[in-house]
């Protein structure tokens, strides 16, 4: 089994959040990713772009295996140069402003635009296909973690489906912002999911998406921003995940919704 990569990677600052009370778990087969909130957002969002460009989920695999090498996925206002950002983007490389390098939607969509251009990306070696994109001094570091990428692109870009195994355990938060996580949703997802206006007095937020995969990808991705965003349940078909349940599974419903609508209450 491998239980959390990452936290062999970041070493003693990972024993510090371990203890903390927020933290995020996802699971697929024998591979156990624990994250802090901020990192699960920072997935998310990484896995968003790519659902909503229409990329398949190996792209997904390809952008957060190089974002855990590159940051841990943590949106670094620092690095070796002048490299910032989820990817650690250099600027003086051309890939845009300080700014544009550490806004992790523009970040992620610039990863896009160079990976789509290496030949071969969807079957060739992902340390390679990584190297091609970043030119890194270390290009075998990518292979570490593969296996991380590949089971957080599974569940965050919504293959895992009715199976998924994520949770997060959060602290209380106080009240969320429906138009700001319709903006975020429609930022990242794009064309691949239909937001309702959630007028200014409602406190939920009901997305359609094209497919089932698409609907669990806008599920998962709104539990992994529910620290941020102030969201305290999310449901998709028969299944609800609730804020403050530490279970991995997801509540099952009597009554099933619509497989393809994902409504998110906020607090």
């Amino acid at each position: 089994m491998v239980v959390s990569g990452l936290g062999a990677v970041v070493g003693a600052r990972w024993l510090v959040e371990e203890v903390r009370p927020d933290r995020c778990l996802v699971k697929v087969g024998d591979t156990t990713v624990r994250l802090t909130p901020e990192q699960t957002a920072n997935a998310a969002t990484i896995a968003a772009v790519s659902v909503g460009r229409g990329l398949p989920p190996r792209a997904a695999t390809i952008a957060l295996a190089t974002a855990i090498q590159e940051s841990k996925l943590r949106n670094l206002r620092y690095g070796d140069a002048d490299s910032q950002g989820l990817f650690q983007q250099r600027p003086s490389q051309g890939w845009g402003s300080v700014e544009e390098v550490t806004d992790p939607v523009h970040a992620t969509g610039s990863f896009y635009d160079a990976l789509v251009e290496v030949p071969g990306w969807e079957t060739g070696v992902v340390t390679e296909v990584a190297q091609e994109v970043q030119r890194s001094a270390f290009p075998e570091a990518y292979a570490d973690h593969e296996q991380e990428g590949r089971a957080l692109a599974s569940v965050l870009t919504g293959q895992e489906g009715a199976g998924t195994l994520m949770t997060c355990r959060l602290a209380d938060r106080g009240a969320g912002d429906p138009v700001g996580l319709v903006t975020a949703l429609q930022e990242q997802f794009g064309t691949a999911v239909a937001v309702a206006d959630p007028g200014p007095e409602t406190g939920t937020v009901t997305v359609t998406a094209g497919d089932t995969a698409a609907a669990w990808a806008v599920a998962t991705w709104a539990v992994a921003h529910a620290d941020a965003r102030g969201v305290l349940g999310v449901t998709v078909g028969d299944r609800r995940w609730v804020r403050d349940r530490s279970a991995l599974e997801w509540d099952v419903l009597e009554q099933a919704g619509p497989a393809t609508e994902v409504v998110v209450e906020l607090g």
